[in-house]
């Protein structure tokens, strides 16, 4: 195991191409006091409205056993009041572009808003390295990549939008996970095909199988953020591909490397550009690659800027629509996803706006996103076309997984305003459980690896 002293020699090296660190040791010293060990603010807001953080969620309730679809702690609650079309104008403050629009686009969609839960929550091991790299972290130069920090979020407290984009690229989501989930893109009148993925994931940068010393000297050669996998299994058209992805941390020094097993030719070729605004997997060209995960890869494209904080209604503990009890009918409908079975709340959300760099090409010219102060999880995002008009509402319903002490989206949503469609993905109602005990290692997921996989 490396000393201190050397990890602390290691990630200076990191840093000297950077610029100089993001906070100060007396701002650093406000995680875990004034702060939470990420960097919200630890207290209710004025009306309490907003309650304090007290931790999160820690510890399963009862009766929860591994492999279930987590139970509801709140399953008891009834909405507070309910967001329509009628009454919007009276909440507009306090909700995004993107529901303001969706509430005028279908009469029937609203919002029901419940009380506020501060759940999210991380292992120590997160809060401890978000505190103790917080004034060594910085981004690299043009921030297409970070340095001075592994494992624990870089930036926990944010001067500027990129460094609260990061902080959702490296957010603790475990260390490997697997899971089964599922895809539709309703057609307007509700009908649909499912596409069903088995994804496995090895988030390299929060690793803790090797020292952080030599985390960040392998993440420093190796460029590698997370190792992906998905293998798609239905329809029969499209099963037994299967993707294999090295997200690299700064994408524009090197792009994301990408592999795919073709069951028909039996082979292994280097995929396709999987990135940008080149189609997502099976979508029906409903998002875009860099969508998955609410935002991933490369942010060269783009400017950057932090508009601040805001209280908001954002999709927040999504336990009802993670339920085993339902079917995907009772969820996919027409034109929006069954809303009675969504839950939101108020809570302080970071607001980024990103507006494409001239001369640049990307389907939209802007996006803005809503980032939760707890977690770091981008909640939401509204997407512009060329011509400045709306044109996809992102959403992401979220839970903590207390098993794994994450909190991250059991449903991705994202509709298309002009098409009047949408795309659900992360369905898992059906299917088991995330599985956050995997174990991999790097060299789970090389070509070769792929290629025996394919085979089998």
């Amino acid at each position: 195991m490396k000393t201190k002293s050397t990890l602390f020699s290691v990630l200076c090296c990191l840093s000297a191409v950077a610029a100089h660190a993001a906070v100060s040791p007396e701002q650093a010293a406000r995680l875990g006091a004034d702060l939470t060990p990420l960097g919200g603010e630890k207290a209710a807001n004025a009306d309490g409205t907003i309650p304090a953080w007290d931790g999160g969620i820690t510890t399963p309730p009862a009766g929860y056993k591994p492999g279930m679809h987590h139970p509801d702690p709140f399953a008891g609650e009834q909405p507070l009041f309910t967001i329509t079309a009628a009454n919007a104008e009276q909440y507009a403050a306090k909700l995004t572009a993107g529901h303001l629009a969706l509430l005028k686009a279908y009469p029937d969609y609203k919002l029901p808003v419940y009380a506020s839960h501060r759940t999210a929550s991380n292992p120590q091991r997160i809060y401890d390295a978000t505190k103790r790299y917080a004034t060594t972290a910085s981004l690299t130069e043009g921030g297409n990549g970070i340095t001075g920090c592994v494992v624990g979020i870089p930036f926990p407290i944010p001067q500027n939008g990129l460094e609260v984009i990061w902080n959702h690229l490296t957010r603790y989501r475990g260390i490997a996970a697997s899971r089964t989930i599922s895809q539709a893109a309703p057609q307007r009148n509700g009908s649909y095909t499912l596409v069903d993925f088995d994804d496995e994931f090895l988030f390299n940068y929060v690793r803790d199988d090797i020292s952080e010393a030599d985390l960040a000297k392998q993440i420093q050669s190796d460029n590698v953020l997370i190792y992906f996998k998905q293998a798609v299994t239905a329809p029969a058209r499209l099963a037994g591909s299967i993707l294999l992805v090295h997200e690299t941390m700064d994408q524009v020094k090197e792009k994301r490397r990408a592999w795919l097993y073709n069951a028909g030719q039996r082979r292994v070729r280097l995929a396709p550009s999987i990135e940008y605004d080149n189609p997502g997997t099976a979508a029906d060209n409903m998002r875009t690659s860099d969508q998955f995960d609410m935002f991933n890869g490369a942010p060269d494209r783009y400017e950057w800027k932090l508009v601040g904080k805001k209280e908001m209604y954002v999709p927040y503990n999504s336990y009802k629509l993670h339920s085993d009890t339902l079917k995907y009918d009772d969820i996919l409908k027409p034109l929006h996803i069954n809303q009675d079975l969504t839950r939101y709340e108020l809570h302080r959300v970071w607001v980024v706006d990103a507006t494409l760099k001239p001369g640049i090409g990307h389907v939209y010219a802007r996006r803005t996103f809503y980032i939760d102060e707890d977690s770091w999880q981008i909640l939401a995002v509204d997407q512009y076309d060329s011509r400045g008009q709306l044109w996809r509402v992102s959403e992401a319903h979220c839970i903590n997984y207390y098993d794994a002490l994450t909190f991250w989206s059991t449903l991705e949503v994202h509709t298309d305003l002009i098409a009047g469609r949408y795309l659900a993905i992360g369905l898992d109602n059906q299917n088991k459980m995330y599985d956050f005990t995997l174990k991999r290692t790097p060299a789970d997921y090389t070509p070769a690896r792929l290629r025996m996989e394919g085979v089998r």
